[in-house]
């Protein structure tokens, strides 16, 4: 691995100096966006990060990327182990296992006209190859010795691609507009009805040097509601004159075809013979129409100039992630700082076009700005509250975005796509607004928010009583809480009624601890009450025999088992087992104790799950596990497995996420984790306290309009220097291993006093 690995490293690197010989290298030099894009994963078994070599900038609407394979849920468009490149595409999948939407792809090609993706693929090496989140570039084997140089620059929905060509009497650029293959059709890409009912569309326009087209096409719709006017409209420009031209659709050939519609086809034109010479593609989209994608052409890549694009994205980026500086750390480690710090700026994704937008919800255009892509089942936890640090401006209106949807489409989203998709389980939506309402941010409607979260907590979906609501069901209708009639009656989801009954009665009980505390805030006492009441419901299905959360039928009667047994789904679990959901109740630390025995069997059972391997980094379900030691009296433990699982499972190579990055959740916790601190309740405004991996870190950020600088240090920090002695806000002593999110924004300097042994009398 590290001999297939090492020319990419030497591409990085000449990066590197080329910035030092200008001056010290900054923080986007940093940024390696290979690390994750490998399919596989750490171990047999484990997924790769999932992540993308995208070109664009923060939250990008579109992104800009090379094409390895055909895409679909439960593969990305680009993957490290693939040996060929097919096109350059623009693209909207956020992750494995979403799907990619209203996309359109390039790809440069001399000699005879392939057009089909397979036929059109062209050869690549790594060592020929550098990503940056502002540029991109890959050189391809288009035979006979001959090289096409490919390069990408981009904004936030248009870019710039380059193409050197080598000297040929045939120099062709392909067009695929819409790409329903029924190759790939499995049990999660249902391709039947998109492929009888879609109908992609090209236009060629000899005369501007143009092709415009739109594509109707949602991976994930049948997961969803249908979207009759949903097309992600597009808009090629060509600045060398199109000799010839045509049309295509499967392997069909149309030479000087004007238009084409179909399911599996695109456009070509030929530039005739040409010699060393590059031809610049300018690109835009748009979900509001063509001329829309025609206003954010100019609004984002007026001219043809390649470099000045590369420049201004180049530092957008480093605008956005110098808001931390790290200090006294290796070349590596920044590497892998920088980079998981980028990978939180990539979703929710930029929904709205310069005051409009339009929504997967009511599938109409609408004034104002929006976001979509929300892993919410993943980001809940670590991202969105490591947003009101990094992107305090945006938290407001990821917020309202989400609100809209709520006016749109009658429900909070669970996982939009850009239209619901009921992916996952429970409203997480409701701890991102509770969690950021506790924290102080104000710039949505409260009142509206807090109308959205109470229909979660209180309304079941339509067809509750009648159906399962499995994982990638087709659409029915909106999940939101399934099992919620239940749940609100007898105290928890019953196994048999709803799938992953035990996972839905833990994360349910969760948020309505955080519309709890939103009822709180706002004055609603009754509401706190009764769903304070109801965030306790987890403890219903502890049992105290096996020692674990089991499913409980509706009569009262829990499911036993063999505690060797490892269950999953179809026993009530979602991505995971009993140890998986052991310590789930994030909301109820306490409680949760009390149930397992006190804190020395919380501990015990603690310690078994981590030695037992039971714990899995990859999975996001455990990821505050970690911090749970701070609650039972043994923070050092929390301080070493920290320690730990910032190291073991974040690396400078490709192969360096352990598991599906999932949209910035793996990368936040990776970020608090050196940090020191973590948001383990949601809503709660605590953090526990972890120990900080870096000697230096300055953060600077905003409370409201206030710009506020927090400089973290970790005095006597080292290999065998692991374990907090002790913590210091300004001067002042942190008595226990816990600090509020008040205390944070309102401090300037957090001292951490490190040693080589537990420091047992602080917890």
């Amino acid at each position: 691995m590290m001999k297939k690995i090492a020319p990419l490293f030497l591409l990085f690197a000449g990066l590197f100096n080329v910035s030092n010989a200008q001056g010290n290298a900054q923080e986007v030099d940093y940024v390696n966006t290979i690390i994750g894009t490998p399919f596989a994963g750490f171990a047999e078994g484990l997924e790769g990060g999932g992540t993308l070599p995208a070109v664009g900038r923060p939250y990008a609407m579109t992104n800009f990327l090379p094409q390895t394979g055909e895409n679909k849920m439960g593969r990305n468009a680009y993957i490290y182990e693939d040996k060929r490149i097919m096109g350059f595409l623009a693209s909207h999948q956020p992750t494995v296992w979403m799907g990619d939407y209203g996309y359109v792809s390039v790809m440069p090609q001399v000699g005879a006209l392939k057009v089909l993706p397979k036929e059109r693929a062209l050869p690549f090496s790594h060592a020929n190859e550098i990503a940056k989140p502002y540029y991109y570039s890959v050189l391809l084997e288009a035979g006979s010795g001959k090289q096409i140089k490919a390069e990408i620059a981009a904004a936030s929905r248009a870019a710039i691609f380059q193409f050197t060509f080598p000297a040929s009497d045939q120099a062709h650029l392909i067009i695929q507009g819409i790409d329903l293959n029924p190759e790939l059709t499995d049990p999660s890409n249902d391709y039947t009805e998109r492929i009888a009912q879609l109908k992609g569309y090209v236009k060629v326009d000899k005369e501007k040097n143009e092709i415009t087209g739109y594509n109707p096409d949602r991976m994930s719709a049948q997961l969803g509601p249908a979207l009759p006017n949903f097309k992600g409209y597009f808009v090629i420009q060509f600045d060398k004159p199109v000799v010839s031209f045509g049309t295509w659709d499967k392997d069909t050939v149309n030479p000087s075809a004007v238009e084409q519609y179909g399911s599996r086809m695109g456009a070509y034109v030929d530039f005739g013979e040409i010699a060393g010479e590059k031809v610049k593609v300018r690109i835009a989209t748009s979900f509001i129409s063509l001329e829309q994608a025609r206003v954010n052409l100019e609004k984002e890549v007026p001219d043809w100039d390649f470099d000045k694009l590369v420049k201004s994205t180049r530092e957008i980026w480093q605008e956005n992630l110098s808001h931390i500086k790290a200090e006294g750390i290796t070349e590596d480690q920044k590497a892998v700082f920088y980079t998981a710090l980028f990978h939180t700026m990539q979703f929710p994704r930029e929904m709205s076009e310069y005051g409009r937008y339009y929504s997967g919800f009511d599938d109409k255009v609408h004034e104002g700005v929006s976001y979509t892509d929300y892993s919410l089942w993943d980001t809940y936890r670590a991202l969105h509250p490591l947003l009101l640090f990094t992107q305090p401006d945006r938290v407001n209106g990821l917020i309202t975005a989400l609100l809209q949807m709520y006016k749109e489409g009658g429900r909070l989203p669970m996982w939009p796509n850009p239209a619901e998709t009921n992916i996952m389980i429970s409203t997480h939506a409701d701890a991102v607004i509770a969690d950021a309402y506790i924290k102080g941010y104000r710039g949505f409607d409260a009142g509206l928010a807090y109308e959205a979260l109470l229909k979660d907590a209180l309304v079941p979906p339509d067809n509750d009583t009648s159906l399962a609501y499995g994982d990638r069901d087709k659409w029915t209708g909106y999940e939101a809480r399934a099992g919620l009639t239940a749940f609100n009656s007898i105290g928890y989801v019953p196994f048999g009624k709803t799938a992953e009954s035990v996972s839905r009665t833990i994360e349910y009980s969760s948020d309505d601890y955080t519309v709890a505390q939103m009822a709180k805030a706002l004055g609603k006492t009754e509401d706190y009450d009764k769903l304070l009441r109801w965030s306790k419901n987890y403890r219903n299905l502890y049992d105290p025999v096996s020692g674990f959360f089991i499913p409980k039928k509706a009569d009262g009667v829990f499911l036993h088992f063999n505690p060797k047994d490892k269950l999953g789904r179809q026993d009530g679990f979602t991505e995971g087992d009993q140890w998986t959901y052991l310590f789930g109740a994030m909301q109820d630390i306490p409680g949760m104790i009390v149930l397992m025995g006190g804190d020395a069997q919380f501990a015990a059972k603690l310690d078994e799950n981590f030695s037992g391997n039971h714990y899995h980094h990859d999975n996001e379900p455990g990821h505050h596990y970690v911090y749970l030691y701070d609650y039972c009296g043994q923070p050092w433990k929390t301080q070493e497995l920290v320690r730990q699982h910032t190291t073991e499972n974040y690396r400078n190579q490709p192969l360096g996420i352990n598991g599906n990055e999932d949209c910035g959740q793996m990368a936040a916790w990776y970020i608090f984790g050196v940090m020191g601190f973590y948001p383990v309740t949601p809503a709660s405004g605590v953090y526990a306290i972890g120990a900080p991996q870096f000697p230096k870190l300055v953060l600077h950020y905003k409370v409201g309009e206030q710009p506020k600088t927090l400089t973290i240090l970790a005095e006597g920090l080292s290999a065998e220097n692991k374990y907090v002695q002790g913590v210091m806000l300004d001067g002042k002593v942190i008595e226990h291993p816990f600090i509020t999110h008040e205390a944070i924004v309102n401090g300037r300097e957090l001292v951490f006093k490190m040693g080589a042994e537990p420091n047992k009398g602080w917890k």
